[in-house]
């Protein structure tokens, strides 16, 4: 099992340009909890079988109940300030998400971590800079991802 890396740090505009193709390293692992399941089927109204009967779910395609696709997507919220810092930031904003993808389901128990790379940069003014950083939701014991993101953040540095 590889050791989890150190937080990247930037502390300019100009540093995060310069880092694209950069890889950000892995996140600790986390188990997704039937818990954390219900908790997010009630916070957004999904309550398919699939995701909270485990009795109906353990007859049906994947034996077990899934995390939902957005929950899965939304630990990269989670994951991505265990994967990168910013020194001298004067504001930072969520600008969006590209190429959104769920390779593979996430079983119920099943041990994710993050992983993630700059892969792309571009200016916004004089101290500004779009960033777009590939997290890869990775699943233990699978060879492809529960969920491959491109998310999109502003920040203007100090």
């Amino acid at each position: 099992m590889s050791a989890v890396a150190e937080k990247v740090m930037f502390n300019s505009a100009a540093a995060v340009l310069a880092s694209v193709g950069r890889p950000l390293g892995e996140t600790e692992w986390m188990q997704i909890s039937q818990q954390r399941i219900d908790q997010f089927a009630d916070a957004t109204g999904d309550h398919q079988w699939i995701h909270v009967d485990p009795e109906k779910a353990s007859s049906g395609p994947f034996g077990a109940c899934v995390a939902h696709g957005y929950l899965t997507l939304s630990l990269a919220n989670l994951f991505l300030p265990q994967l990168v810092a910013y020194e001298g930031l004067k504001m930072g904003v969520n600008y969006g998400c590209e190429k959104v993808r769920f390779p593979a389901p996430v079983l119920v128990d099943s041990w994710v971590r993050g992983s993630g790379e700059v892969v792309a940069a571009a200016p916004l003014g004089d101290n500004g800079v779009q960033v777009t950083i590939r997290i890869t939701v990775q699943v233990r014991n699978q060879d492809k991802p529960g969920c491959v993101v491109e998310t999109i953040s502003r920040l203007f540095f100090q």
